[in-house]
């Protein structure tokens, strides 16, 4: 891998969620409360049927990093492309920042999707997340 990528925005974290919250403690620092984390979720109806669940981005930039960039995800389904969303991203160096990212996915069959997702043209973090049959 091209070494001038470690010196830039580094993905900490990304996770479907349902909820997040952020707040300020003593420091000053902040907190931020993630509910809701998940990999897979009951469809609320037989498909075909389409979600958008939320998927949390967190990013980092390291001092003396260039603070802005583009954020990419492409959602695919075995290896076809099914939705993409890129965004520009700004990121005080020595800081964190968030993105919340939102697609809409149709799913004709239950089954699992994978969001690929990278900062310019780093490194990808994969996120599975899987839609399963109604109960009962």
């Amino acid at each position: 891998m091209d070494s001038r990528y470690f010196a830039g925005m580094d993905i900490i974290s990304a996770l479907f969620i349902e909820n997040i919250e952020l707040r300020q403690v003593e420091g000053p620092s902040t907190r931020i409360d993630l509910t809701g984390v998940q990999f897979s979720m009951v469809s609320p109806q037989p498909v075909p049927h389409t979600i958008e669940p939320h998927l949390c981005i967190i990013v980092h930039c390291p001092v003396g990093a260039k603070g802005d960039g583009a954020l990419e995800v492409v959602y695919y389904r075995d290896e076809e492309q099914i939705a993409r969303n890129v965004q520009p991203l700004q990121v005080e160096p020595g800081k964190f920042n968030y993105r919340l990212v939102r697609a809409d996915l149709t799913f004709e069959e239950y089954g699992s999707i994978e969001a690929r997702c990278r900062i310019d043209l780093g490194p990808v973090t994969v996120v599975p997340f899987t839609l399963l049959p109604p109960v009962g």
